[in-house]
């Protein structure tokens, strides 16, 4: 969405099938940067300035093409008269930061509005906070899917078209809350469950879901169908073309979910569905970086209760989330994931340290990844663990977690051996 060309090749997506009703979409490519950046409370003058101006030229840029340019010029001159002023206001909170990151979607919706009616489609623009009800938990809101649906009966018609932004949404005092960064393909699965959909498209920059990441392998290929469960253990465990909240939407309401090329729309991308005709056991393999590996270590542990209680309540009240989890008589391993930390604040503070030594000692590896084999029916199908570790004999593992699920098989590694142990798996189990 970062250019005129960019906007007319997506709005002769959405042109060439006049079934599609709804249609979300992001802010203009590099504009939610900026306006993270703008967020900065001693940001200087001059580099305030100069991101407004970026954010300025790159929209003028494509209302600059726009045949009828009068309508977008004005409103999006508002726009940003109105960023100004939301800038130059005190007390930058998480609300204040939500409403900020929210201009970015308003901005580019009223401009790709204009260019689908260039390309013939007939689309109402709609402001989604209307439909997307949402708790007040400013930056990673939840939405309330009673309301969401209440809201589309009222404002959304079988018979017509609308153009909406993803990622924003609003609580019930009408504050501009945000779903969290990549929050645009959940809001697209909210909007599809709330009318009830038949399909939802997810439309980006890949051909589909690979069995991996092809600039990691070259021969990594585009899975054409893969079942519900296999696509959420891939999104949870590393796999970046879809956001992990995408499917749960769908899912609850068994809606078919397409992921295709926007580059290449003639592709047939990869389908998501309740049952594929083929149910491999490994499907596809994951890696995730910048790994911590949290162990806990008591003799209270052995044959007492409530150690764990005790350890997982530390971790929730200091809004640690936790991922894998292995125990033996007296520890506790688990994983976290602190490539999230920026948006999820995955942190272990002298707070959480001084709350766990008090009642066990602690121990914090880093530098790790974690390897995750998503297929089915992994939890009894055997020889897979032979397989596996006779092939990765040369190499350390620290954590393993195999059963507690059918779709996935995950360990952890040293953080620079990661993309070479793929390689193998790739090459052992795909190739």
């Amino acid at each position: 969405m970062g250019t005129y060309e960019a906007m007319k090749h997506s709005a002769s997506i959405v042109a060439d099938n006049t079934g599609r009703s709804l249609v979300i979409i992001s802010a203009t490519s590099g504009t939610t940067n900026d306006l993270v950046a703008l967020e900065h409370p001693n940001i200087s003058s001059t580099d305030r300035e100069q991101l407004l101006i970026d954010i300025e030229n790159r929209h003028l840029s494509i209302i600059s093409n726009l045949k009828e340019r009068k309508a977008s010029l004005t409103t999006f001159q508002r726009q940003m008269s109105e960023l100004r002023a939301h800038l130059d206001q005190f007390g930058r909170d998480k609300r204040w930061k939500d409403r900020l990151y929210a201009f970015g979607e308003l901005m580019s919706t009223r401009i790709f509005v204009e260019v689908l009616k260039e390309n013939g489609v007939d689309a109402e623009w709609l402001d989604a906070r209307k439909i997307i009800k949402t708790d007040s938990t400013f930056g990673n809101a939840a939405p309330d899917l009673i309301s969401v649906k209440k809201k589309a009966d009222i404002f959304i018609q079988s018979d017509k078209v609308y153009l909406t932004q993803g990622f924003i949404g609003s609580d019930i005092f009408g504050s501009t809350t945000t779903l969290g960064r990549g929050g645009s393909d959940y809001s697209a699965a909210l909007f599809a469950e709330a009318i009830g959909a038949n399909l939802l498209e997810i439309w980006t920059d890949v051909a589909g879901v690979f069995t991996t990441d092809p600039r990691l392998v070259k021969e990594a290929k585009p899975i054409n169908e893969i079942t519900f469960d296999e696509a959420a253990e891939l999104s949870v465990f590393g796999g970046k073309v879809l956001h992990p909240a995408t499917l749960k939407p769908a899912m609850r309401s068994s809606i078919s979910v397409r992921v295709a090329d926007s580059k290449r729309p003639e592709l047939p991308g990869t389908h998501i569905v309740t049952q594929t005709e083929k149910e491999p056991v490994v499907r596809a393999i994951s890696l995730r970086k910048n790994q911590t590996l949290l162990t806990v270590r008591s003799l209270d542990m052995l044959h007492q209760h409530g150690f764990l209680s005790r350890l997982f309540n530390v971790l929730a009240e200091n809004k640690i989330s936790v991922d894998l989890v292995t125990t033996s008589e007296v520890s506790v391993s688990l994983t976290l994931d602190t490539a999230l930390k920026a948006s999820n604040k995955v942190e272990l503070t002298e707070k959480v340290f001084r709350e766990l030594n008090a009642f066990c000692d602690v121990e914090v590896e880093k530098e790790l990844s974690l390897v995750a084999i998503i297929g089915n029916r992994l939890n009894m199908t055997s020889g897979i663990s032979g397989q596996l570790f006779s092939l990765l004999k040369d190499y350390n593992i620290r954590l393993v977690c195999h059963g507690a699920s059918a779709y996935n098989l995950c360990f952890l590694v040293k953080e620079g051996e990661g993309e070479e142990i793929v390689k193998l798996i790739h090459k052992r189990f795909i190739e």
